[in-house]
């Protein structure tokens, strides 16, 4: 164990001591800070993508190699930490509300983006908010992803190219994988295509529902010139 790790955890006892925190599905102690909302048995239970798991090459959804639902989509292929359920959900549904990753997420998604085929990806780009919604929340959470896998890769976020133009997260709910592609339809422009053309764009959000918005997102970015589009978000319904 390193000097700065040694710390680190010294520092996580500390601040457990000091200010107790009730994990947010179990309400049992989160005994390390670096669990986030979530202890450590939660995070267990929770299911987290590994290199042993069968998924869809394209889609990355657990099953066969071919899933035949994600045929239509735009990009290249799509990862995921892992399911939308448990310790991630609550991790995902907080990062709206706070810009900050805790350490154990940090370094899931550092594993997410080396594994193939994200791993020869040559620009970050995030997922955008509507200017509306960004100045309303104060920050993207798909900006926070982007960073912690931007160092990871060397690479520069890149948060100009790709805008979104018409806002439609509040509608969204309860739609079907039909109603979601509509309400995305246009949502998107690059203003930037020097920037991406040739480009093998990572493209980070923090959940995959149905695709919609993803896919919307990579549609514009090879109109614009990118070779392909490679999806990484936190975790996937």
């Amino acid at each position: 164990m390193n000097l700065t790790r040694a710390r680190e955890i010294i520092c996580d006892a500390v601040l457990t001591l000091a200010y107790p925190q009730i994990c947010a599905i179990c309400s049992r102690s989160v005994e390390q800070r670096r669990f986030g909302v979530a202890c450590e048995s939660c995070w267990k239970e929770t299911r987290i993508f590994s290199d042993d798991d069968e998924i869809c090459w394209k889609c990355g959804s657990p099953g066969p190699p071919a899933c035949g639902r994600c045929v239509t989509q735009t990009f290249t292929a799509a990862r995921a930490v892992g399911m939308y359920k448990g310790a991630l959900r609550e991790s995902a549904l907080i990062l709206k509300k706070q810009s900050h990753l805790p350490r154990y997420i940090e370094d899931l998604l550092v594993t997410a983006v080396l594994r193939e085929p994200l791993n020869v990806s040559t620009r970050v780009v995030p997922v955008p908010l509507h200017p509306k919604r960004l100045r309303t929340r104060g920050f993207n959470q798909a900006s926070v992803i982007a960073e912690t896998v931007s160092k990871v890769l060397d690479l520069a976020v890149d948060e100009a190219s790709l805008v979104r133009v018409s806002s439609t997260e509040k509608y969204r709910a309860g739609l079907d994988v039909k109603g979601r592609r509509d309400t995305v339809a246009g949502a998107f422009k690059v203003v930037h295509p020097r920037l991406v053309a040739g480009e093998d764009i990572l493209l980070v959000d923090d959940v995959f529902t149905t695709g919609a918005t993803v896919s919307a997102c990579a549609e514009v970015l090879l109109e614009a010139g990118a070779k392909r589009v490679f999806v990484l978000t936190l975790a996937r319904a």
